[in-house]
């Protein structure tokens, strides 16, 4: 089937919701899943609200993940395509949204080339999880099934298999109980490089040393900080975020410890779309630790933080 123009990031989404119905009344035996293909310039998100927003579709289908294909000999020259003021890089958008990363013709790069790239990546969307290709050829099962929407999935999404070891390299913030960073002794520099306003993040401590590539202003921020929010000011406090800055939050995931609540609270965010619950209680030994992440643009780690930490019981 084909939508109006070909184009599904510019039809009407009405489009695409009669479109499914229209599957799964005529041909619902005869698949499992439905992979929806965009052109190199859309922009997920109206998709991903579509599932969100649409009432119609929830009895039928459910939103599974979104996949982004990067070809690596060229992704290079596409994340530094310079743009008009207030536009974002298509590039770096599909990327920002990912679930999953294929990274393609990684045999047309050299091994400097693509860890070069990978580190760009993952400064965009640190979530998601990255797998090298030659000619496209990935196993099913890392494109199906992904579960990238599942809230019993957000805890494994934020932390990741890496979790113990990026936290030990400086790359989300721990806290402990009262969520004070003057004791980490971080010091910052940037320093801009090329035309394209692109700029180096050395990150110096007394026992790391980092260099991070950012891109066009799209990033993430991870918090990961001990400690019992208060119910009325976290819930204040997400709700005015997401919705003072829905156009810059792309995508935000977390596991909360709230006062007053034995399970952990777990949500997720499309800009100003949410969706949270509870999931599991906690164990007996277990550390009530809050764990966030936010990716989309203009993303300030400082205010971010601040405005978390006042959110916890004194």
């Amino acid at each position: 089937m084909m939508l109006n123009n070909g184009c599904l990031c510019c039809t009407v989404r009405g489009d695409l919701v009669r479109m499914i119905i229209e599957l799964v009344n005529t041909k619902r035996d005869l698949f499992d899943h439905i992979l929806i293909e965009t052109t190199g310039l859309a922009n997920p998100a109206p998709i991903i609200e579509t599932f969100y927003m649409e009432e119609e579709l929830a009895p039928h289908v459910r939103l599974d993940g979104v996949l982004t294909l990067v070809d690596s000999k060229h992704a290079p020259q596409h994340l530094d395509e310079k743009k008009p003021a207030g536009v974002v890089n298509e590039a770096v958008q599909q990327i920002a949204y990912a679930d999953r990363i294929l990274l393609n013709k990684i045999d047309l790069v050299g091994e400097k080339d693509l860890e070069v790239l990978q580190g760009r990546i993952k400064s965009i969307n640190e979530i998601a999880r990255m797998k090298p290709s030659k000619y496209g050829e990935v196993d099913l099962d890392y494109v199906l099934g992904i579960g990238g929407f599942d809230l019993e999935r957000i805890e494994k999404d934020i932390m990741g298999d890496k979790a113990s070891k990026d936290s030990d390299h400086g790359h989300d913030h721990v806290c402990d109980s009262t969520c004070n960073h003057e004791g980490h002794d971080h010091h910052h520099h940037h320093e801009k490089h090329g035309e394209h306003g692109e700029h180096g993040h050395q990150t110096h401590s007394k026992h790391h040393h980092h260099h991070h590539v950012h891109d066009s202003g799209v990033g993430s921020v991870s918090i990961v900080c001990e400690g019992t929010l208060d119910l009325d000011k976290i819930n204040m406090w997400l709700g005015n975020l997401l919705s003072q800055n829905a156009d810059d939050i792309y995508r935000c995931k977390g596991v909360l410890s709230v006062d007053g609540i034995e399970q952990r609270y777990v949500f997720q965010a499309v800009h100003a779309l949410f969706e949270g619950g509870t999931d599991r209680d906690w164990g007996a030994d277990e550390k009530r630790v809050n764990k966030l992440v936010f990716i989309g643009k203009k993303l300030e780690r400082e205010a971010l933080e601040k405005g978390f930490k006042e959110c916890l019981l004194k």
